[in-house]
């Protein structure tokens, strides 16, 4: 039985129907048989409620556990086959995993039902009543709104309990004490960089210029930072923060504004024109959280190391009170405003306003699980596998390496190419990504070879991230040498494959790789004595803009050979 059948018909019809499926009894004789008195209330029993919600949730559950398993699996391979350790709590980081798939199949299913029918009527209907100063506004509000309810961006915070002090003060100030202001400028880097690529759907800006332009500001403050030692530390997380900002609420709202202004103004004849906001979002976190350090440095120099009580020494920070208190606060007050939008600024009535209200309940109560679980599931067992890293090749706690220095580090990165390679395939945003390219193209750009290039590019990445923190590397070096070679990519290539690489490096950082790769490089950075452990995430962005524009040049050249020989 298709459900969307029965979609306008009355509940006991549709119960009706469904015991029909069930029985194989007149479809008729059910309904009449259900139809009580006026007055009367539907009865359902146990039964029916497990025959009704059970494939609806069922499903969504998999979707999960297909992206989060093979991820925790490969981490405790590591640990117990290669590192010849035991997964320390296993019970507690077994039921931390199941608590993140339920939060985040609840959480998914509250912002389809509850957050994206208000992104694509606003984005569809706003242009085409408002000026252009206004969509500017709502643009820049909702991206920091949205960049505040993502269910990653917590993990910013739960990184900097082990920065220290003495030598990182403006890092520590920043994810201990000034938490709320970083958080804050990433929003609003996000929103003005919404605000931007409405200004590109509208007048019609090739990505490749803009991109190239905005750029240039990032580097040049990258720059300046890599010169002042204060600043040195605030690169990794800087680079970070635009990884964490591109996920699962900020892409599809921001997304559905863009494509309404793009239809409004009669943009968009390329068939990959509708890319590109995803990069803007990436990189004007970067000037923000640079910005922000340039301007605390005068409050950093006077940091004094003091004893900070850790969340979890606190009993009432195990409960989930202050779990659910948190994503009320990120959701509510994005909620509120989209209605605004619609009810006040649209002068426009909900519609379907009980299914509103649930898919808000199911993403707050998705959010609240979904935090609940990741410190003791995912960063548990992400931080226990970056601890264990350097017992491959360097002696710890007075014992010997597990194996030679050069096949200990050989085995480190290996792990490192395999994480960020199937995290990157386990992305339902990029199966979809990938679809969509396929039917733009004509098949030119395979879904398959658009999974490959773009994983291809992560763990290569995530590779260079961790021999980063190993070798001690500078981070500005790294992100000068990598964006020179997507620059130079980017000249060559068509804006339609610069479209699609640099919003490609977006949909590989989701809910669940952003904590677990923050939590593996915290360890990992602790147990070689790195000052830091960010970096990894910056470097899992620029890999697949290098990989996807080099797939898109040898696509451009085959088709091209392939029309000279007909």
């Amino acid at each position: 039985m298709n459900p969307t059948r029965f979609r306008n018909l009355r509940y006991g019809e549709y119960l009706g129907a469904v015991r029909h499926k069930q029985r194989q009894i007149p479809y008729r004789d059910v309904y009449a048989a259900d139809r009580k008195a006026p007055g009367s209330a539907i009865r359902l029993r146990a039964i029916d409620f497990h025959r009704l919600l059970t494939p609806y949730f069922s499903v969504r559950f998999i979707e999960q556990l297909r992206a989060v398993t093979p991820l925790a699996l490969m981490l405790a391979a590591f640990l117990t086959l290669l590192l010849r350790s035991s997964v320390r709590e296993g019970e507690s980081i077994a039921i931390g995993i199941l608590m993140v798939m339920i939060g985040l199949m609840f959480f998914m299913e509250g912002v389809k039902h509850g957050l994206m029918p208000f992104g694509e009527h606003i984005g569809y209907a706003l242009p085409n009543k408002a000026p252009l100063p206004v969509v500017l506004l709502v643009a820049i509000v909702l991206g920091a709104l949205a960049t505040f309810a993502e269910p990653a961006i917590g993990a910013l915070k739960a990184a900097g309990a082990r920065i220290d002090v003495a030598e990182a003060p403006l890092l520590y100030l920043l994810l201990n004490q000034r938490s709320g202001a970083l958080v804050l400028a990433v929003g609003i880097g996000v929103g003005l960089a919404v605000a931007v690529g409405m200004l590109r759907y509208t007048f019609g800006w090739p990505l490749k210029r803009l991109a190239l332009a905005t750029l240039a500001p990032c580097l040049g403050l990258t720059l300046y930072a890599a010169g002042d030692p204060l600043l040195v530390p605030l690169l990794g997380l800087a680079w970070d923060c635009g990884a964490v900002t591109t996920g699962p609420v900020t892409v599809p709202l921001v997304l559905a504004l863009g494509i309404g202004v793009s239809a409004s103004s009669g943009r968009g004849e390329s068939p990959l024109s509708g890319f590109g906001l995803v990069t803007l979002a990436s990189l004007f976190p970067v000037m923000a959280v640079l910005t922000l350090g340039i301007l605390l440095k005068g409050e950093a120099a006077s940091v004094v190391a003091v004893a900070v009580t850790a969340a979890s020494d606190d009993p009432l920070a195990r409960t989930p009170m202050p779990e659910i208190i948190g994503a009320l606060r990120a959701i509510i007050p994005l909620v509120l405003f989209l209605w605004f939008v619609q009810a006040v600024g649209l002068r426009q009535r909900l519609h379907n306003r009980n299914v509103l209200i649930y898919g808000v309940m199911l993403a707050v109560v998705g959010m609240a699980v979904f935090n609940l679980g990741l410190t003791t599931g995912l960063v548990a067992l992400g931080d226990q596998a970056g601890s264990g890293i350097p017992q491959a090749f360097s002696a710890s706690a007075g014992g010997k390496p597990l194996y030679p220095y050069a096949a200990g580090i050989a085995l480190a990165l290996a792990f490192a190419v395999l994480l960020g390679y199937g995290a990157t395939v386990a992305e339902p945003a990029l199966a979809a990504m990938g679809v969509t390219v396929e039917n733009l193209t004509d098949g030119a750009f395979r879904k398959r070879l658009l999974i490959h290039a773009v994983a291809t590019g992560v763990g290569v990445g995530t590779t260079v991230g961790v021999a980063r923190i190993v070798f001690d590397w500078p981070v500005a070096t790294l992100v000068f040498s990598a964006y020179a070679v997507a620059v130079t990519l980017t000249l060559l290539s068509t804006e339609d494959y610069v479209n699609l690489a640099w919003d490609s490096a977006g949909v590989t950082t989701g809910p669940v790789t952003v904590p677990l790769v923050l939590a593996l490089g915290a360890g990992l950075g602790e147990a070689t004595g790195a000052r830091d452990g960010f970096g990894i995430l910056a470097m899992a962005s620029a890999g697949p803009i290098i990989t996807v524009l080099g797939v898109g040049l040898w696509v451009r050249h085959a088709a091209r050979r392939s029309r000279k020989d007909n």
